[in-house]
C-alpha cells in the first residue's frame, strides 16, 4: 500500500513544503523507506537515526515529484578481522512522486 502525504500536498508551493515532506517521510517509521535497495556494500539497513534532506522538487501537472537525500547507517556483515558487524555511514537518493488528488506517494531509489 502506498503511503499518503496529505500535509505535503497541502504545503506544496509554500515555505512549509520541505519540512512537511521530511516529517511525513520520517513518520513512515522503521522499514518504511526502500533503503535496502540503496546500500553500497550489501549490508542491512539501520534506519533508527535517519537524516533527510530535500534536494529538489517540481510540479508535473497531476503530481509533485521530489528528490531527497537520506543519510542512514548500513550494517556490514562480519569482516575477516573477527566477524563482528560493522556500522558504516550510508547515503542514497529517493524519487518521490506524490499524486496531488489522492496524496498517494510512490517512493523509489534513484540509481546512479
Amino acid at each position: 500500500m502506498m503511503p499518503k502525504f496529505i500535509d505535503t500536498v497541502r504545503a506544496w508551493q509554500t515555505d512549509a513544503f520541505a519540512q512537511c515532506l521530511k516529517r511525513e517521510l520520517m513518520d513512515l517509521g522503521k522499514g518504511g523507506l526502500p533503503l535496502a535497495k540503496g546500500v553500497a556494500y550489501g549490508g542491512t539497513v539501520d534506519d533508527s537515526d535517519l537524516a533527510v534532506t530535500v534536494l529538489r522538487s517540481r510540479d508535473e501537472g497531476p503530481a509533485i515529484v521530489a528528490q531527497v537525500g537520506v543519510f542512514f547507517t548500513e550494517i556490514i556483515g562480519g569482516c575477516s578481522c573477527g566477524d563482528e558487524p560493522a556500522p558504516s555511514p550510508a547515503y542514497c537518493e529517493l524519487r518521490i512522486r506524490i499524486d496531488k488528488a489522492t496524496a498517494a506517494a510512490d517512493i523509489t531509489v534513484m540509481s546512479d
